[in-house]
């Protein structure tokens, strides 16, 4: 029986899920299993799959023979986990190095707990990776093994089931399985929280979320299937009038509800403009008929949300929203009018440098369309600096200037590029 078992479900990913692959198996930790499950995906994924099966036997596939969406493919392989353990891993992201180490430590330290929460960071195809916005909550503060009452903000995470860890017996005695839908993670993320006795975290990125260049986020896609916010909600409260105990997280619950249903109604790209209004509709019926006694609202802006849900006035959602746009609007115009009369004084600036005489002895560095001096420019900027400190001018690090120019040209005898930094050189020495 292995310590920790993965769960990854696979759909259209030929292109990303080697990477997910050799990043499980390349861990330090080798106490695991991975249960891939083929969602039917119409590429190649299911061969790569069992190509990797037959190198690794750790590697366990289920080839499932119609597509069933993302909840129900998690739910194939958790019929199949062996672990003390199960982690989810969507096959587009990637573990980081020493990872599982990581977690499989974090365990034992704290007495194996029903859920650890460990950190995840967001991978950009440029290179960029940005951390998680709310990593703060996941500092190791008071007890090492806690109750979600003892810290109720854990609930601000994103509502995600990968970044979780779960015992399996805990699994299978609250009898958690993820539904159908675009939102699967809400019900049992929220469900497992309220009802774990016994919490732990681990400040430390172990899952790498990529960001996709275009496509691959179905919560981005123009439809009305973001309607199925509602139906996961309706499970979350059905699962607490099931469990009196667990009474008091209505409030809590209640809350991430209707930010939730705002938030879907306020991003762009979500919601078609034609069904808007009957979603917010049915956001408004849900909020009056779930709204706990006693129920404060939050301040400022997104209390007067809440308001306007309680009293179903959408159209007075959409007058503020327009509101909101036309400032916006204005805002920016008056930006640009700013911007605009700068560039027009550094054009007169620049007129007046172009009458002044050549001085062959003038390097100019510029770099991405002259916003900045770096990379090869900045480098040569300072080695030259380095070889003939003597001609230092005035600027960064007391070396350069800055000189304003609309637009990059060279000319013989000297070299000028826009908003560059220009370094005065011996007349010996040669530039590039």
């Amino acid at each position: 029986m292995p310590r920790l078992s993965l769960v990854v479900p696979v759909y259209k990913v030929q292109g990303y899920l080697p990477e997910c692959l050799d990043s499980l198996l390349g861990q330090d930790y080798t106490d695991f299993e991975v249960i891939a499950v083929d969602d039917c995906s119409p590429d190649g994924s299911g061969a790569i799959l069992d190509q990797y099966a037959a190198r690794d036997a750790r590697i366990h596939v289920i080839h499932l023979t119609e597509n069933v969406g993302l909840g129900r493919a998690r739910n194939a392989g958790l019929e199949r986990a062996k672990g003390d353990y199960v982690l989810f891993l969507d096959s587009d992201d990637t573990l980081s190095d020493g990872a599982l180490a990581a977690i499989a430590d974090r365990l034992e330290a704290t007495g194996d707990p029903e859920i650890l929460v460990y950190d995840y960071a967001r991978t950009y195809w440029d290179g960029e990776i940005r951390p998680n916005q709310r990593a703060d909550l996941l500092k190791s503060e008071g007890p090492d093994v806690f109750r979600l009452a003892d810290r109720p903000e854990l609930l601000n995470l994103l509502q995600i089931v990968w970044n979780k860890a779960y015992r399996r017996d805990f699994i299978a005695r609250t009898g958690l399985t993820f539904p159908p839908g675009y939102y699967e993670d809400a019900p049992w993320t929220f469900c497992s929280m309220i009802s774990a006795e016994r919490m732990a975290v681990l400040d430390r990125v172990c899952v790498l979320y990529r960001q996709r260049r275009e496509g691959g986020n179905i919560l981005k896609t123009v439809s009305r299937k973001h309607f199925d916010v509602f139906d996961q909600y309706r499970r979350v409260f059905d699962y607490v009038a099931a469990h009196p105990e667990l009474d008091e997280w209505r409030g809590p619950l209640f809350r991430k509800m209707a930010d939730h249903y705002l938030t879907v109604l306020e991003r762009p790209g979500r919601l078609p403009q034609s069904a808007r209004a009957e979603f917010f509709h049915r956001a408004s019926a849900d909020y009056r008929a779930r709204l706990p006694k006693g129920f404060q609202r939050p301040a400022g802006g997104r209390g007067h949300k809440y308001a306007m849900l309680e009293r179903d006035a959408y159209a007075t959602m959409t007058g503020a929203t327009a509101a909101v746009k036309f400032r916006r609007k204005v805002r920016n115009r008056a930006a640009a009018a700013i911007s605009r009369s700068k560039r027009s004084a550094v054009g007169v600036s620049y007129q007046s440098q172009l009458r002044l005489p050549l001085d062959e002895n003038l390097a100019v560095f510029s770099a991405y369309w002259s916003r900045s001096v770096s990379c090869n420019p900045a480098a040569i900027d300072a080695e030259l600096a380095r070889l003939a400190p003597e001609s230092a001018g005035c600027g960064p690090s007391g070396r350069t200037r800055w000189t304003p120019c609309p637009r990059a040209w060279t000319t013989s005898g000297s070299a000028r590029a826009p908003t560059g930094r220009p370094w005065r050189v011996p007349s010996t020495s040669s530039t590039t």
